[in-house]
């Protein structure tokens, strides 16, 4: 890879608002913060929505807000989490794909999730992955453990390729209970992914730099935003996205693997053009 595909999470759904002040939560601060950081190298929108109370939500009629809101204002890829909270339950979390995002996360197993646990069974990945292979939707595969690895190995082995026929998956690291955010941790991962597969990585807390220049150094992409990061540096909260989508857009550049354009991201991800996805509405 010579350019480096940049996915901005902007709000995530731990953090509340009230601690947070900077965190997106409504449909207008989402879709500036979404614009601004287009304008700073990110070609995708990981996207997790809040209610009128800025909690945490997958309301379907605010979802396909969301979604036409984001394709009218900016370019993005918008993929949409099917993980929502790990409080929400395995309906709630297949109706996202009603919204007919471009993409979506499609996590492999289950994971502690600090003191939470973060319940993906089998078959409901199974039914997630076949789901969004009828509907067009390029899945982002999330993996927070080596585990979860072998668990691609067999979703794929048993039910088939992805929507757009390649495969690409995030590295969600640092997360208490799953894999570390260390380049052994990534390397580790990295060796056992499919063929041909593409891999972001997301460093979480104080994970975030090491895991950016371990990603760009073994040739991944980069996840950045609020949902991972509230440090921009010891001492120092972060002010907004835009802030996080810059340095590791320059981070890339150091690393001559500049941003990659959002046309050439869709190329790559196998994600549907515009008149596509107009004959699935």
């Amino acid at each position: 890879m010579d350019r480096t595909v940049i996915t901005v999470a902007p709000t995530g759904a731990e953090s509340s608002k009230a601690d947070v002040p900077a965190l997106p939560v409504t449909l207008a601060e989402l879709v500036t913060t979404a614009r601004d950081c287009a304008a700073v190298g990110a070609s995708v929108v990981h996207v997790h929505i809040r209610d009128d109370e800025a909690r945490p939500t997958l309301a379907l009629g605010r979802l396909r807000e969301t979604v036409a809101a984001l394709r009218a204002e900016t370019d993005l890829i918008v993929q949409l989490s099917t993980g929502g909270a790990v409080t929400d339950g395995e309906a709630d979390r297949l109706a996202v794909l009603d919204a007919e995002p471009d993409m979506a996360s499609c996590t492999m197993g289950t994971v502690n999730f600090g003191r939470d646990v973060f319940c993906n069974r089998w078959d409901f990945i199974v039914e997630l992955h076949t789901r969004m292979r009828d509907r067009r939707i390029v899945p982002e595969y999330e993996l927070f453990d080596l585990g979860h690895v072998a668990s691609l190995h067999r979703l794929l082995d048993r039910h088939g390729l992805p929507y757009g026929g390649h495969v690409h998956v995030d590295l969600v690291m640092g997360v208490p209970g799953g894999m570390p955010g260390t380049a052994a941790a990534m390397v580790a991962a990295v060796a056992e992914l499919p063929v041909g597969a593409t891999f972001s990585a997301t460093g979480v807390g104080r994970s975030t730099l090491p895991v950016a220049l371990a990603a760009l150094s073994t040739g991944g992409h980069l996840r950045v935003g609020m949902e991972d990061s509230l440090s921009y540096a010891p001492g120092r909260p972060v002010r907004n996205n835009t802030e996080l989508v810059a340095r590791a857009a320059g981070l890339a550049r150091v690393a001559q693997r500049p941003p990659m354009a959002v046309a050439e991201v869709r190329a790559l991800l196998g994600i549907r053009d515009d008149s596509a996805a107009a004959l699935t509405r």
